[in-house]
């Protein structure tokens, strides 16, 4: 095993994930300003598009990562049954679930009900199709609705706090259903939907639009909300939930529900409101 790989094991996960939520929300001025012009000049932040360009305006690092964009940067494809890409990224797989089974990496893969949590819940899915979308720290991380649909139900799992970069997900088994994550259950027109959201390791917030912050805190136990009868319907291309720090959204639809575009691949780059694929209605 490698020392990077081995070290994913080691580390004390939960804490050091602490310790980022800590810095990521300090508004000292000469430290966050550097922070945030350190992760500019790393990742080659593209700031032209953001609302708010200039680094040094942003009260936080947790709020720079946030950050909204300018009116016009994201678009969704015109086509009403389009299905967007929920965020900017890389698409690091795509394509069937296969005997309720996800491919993560060559040789490693892990079922839907891992990943949910729950049996009952996964099984609308067991020969439908998925798409995993990874985020970077140069990436704006606000993920949106990739099809409109009514929330039916969320569990936040427990888990570990996992590094969610390329070669960790080549190299570590069942990562997704190992790392903590909210899973959010919506109802579409076509039938169930479900979008992931995965933490990782210095991913100090999963936060949704309906009920705020719900990573951290973190969870011991699986903890489920129930939003059925509360009405509460987002549209396509509507902004669902953010992350702090770079992470993975994953999507996952019934059989016979959705047609992938024909020329997406691992490492397709992916921008908010680009078409993905055809809803089937």
């Amino acid at each position: 095993m490698k020392p990077s790989i081995a070290l994913q094991y080691l580390l004390p996960h939960r804490l050091l994930t602490r310790l980022s939520l800590w810095v990521a929300r300090c508004e000292v001025r000469w430290f966050k300003d550097w922070l945030i012009g350190l992760v500019v000049r790393r990742f080659n932040v593209a700031m032209h598009e953001a609302a708010e360009p200039d680094p040094r305006a942003y009260a936080s690092f947790s709020a720079f990562f946030v950050r909204p964009m300018k009116p016009g940067v994201h678009v969704p494809d015109p086509d009403p049954t389009a299905l967007l890409s929920p965020a900017d990224g890389k698409l690091s797989q795509l394509g069937r679930i296969e005997g309720g089974r996800i491919f993560q990496a060559k040789g490693q893969s892990y079922t839907a009900a891992e990943l949910l949590g729950d049996e009952a819940m996964a099984a609308p899915y067991a020969e439908g199709h998925f798409a995993n979308v990874y985020l970077s720290p140069r990436d704006y991380h606000r993920v949106h609705m990739a099809w409109g649909g009514t929330l039916v139900e969320t569990l936040h799992v427990p888990g570990r706090l996992f590094s969610v970069a390329p070669w960790a997900v080549r190299a570590i088994p069942r990562l997704f259903a190992r790392n903590e994550r909210l899973v959010c259950h919506f109802d579409t027109p076509q039938g169930p939907m479900c979008a992931v959201m995965v933490g990782a390791l210095l991913v100090s917030g999963v936060e949704t639009v309906w009920n705020g912050i719900n990573i951290p805190r973190y969870a011991s136990r699986p903890v489920r909300r129930d939003f059925r009868g509360q009405g509460i319907t987002l549209a396509r291309f509507a902004e669902m939930a953010r992350f702090n720090y770079g992470s993975t959204v994953i999507l996952l639809f019934p059989r016979d529900t959705v047609r992938f575009e024909p020329g997406l691949g691992e490492d397709s780059v992916l921008r908010v409101g680009q078409r993905i694929g055809t809803v089937l209605r």
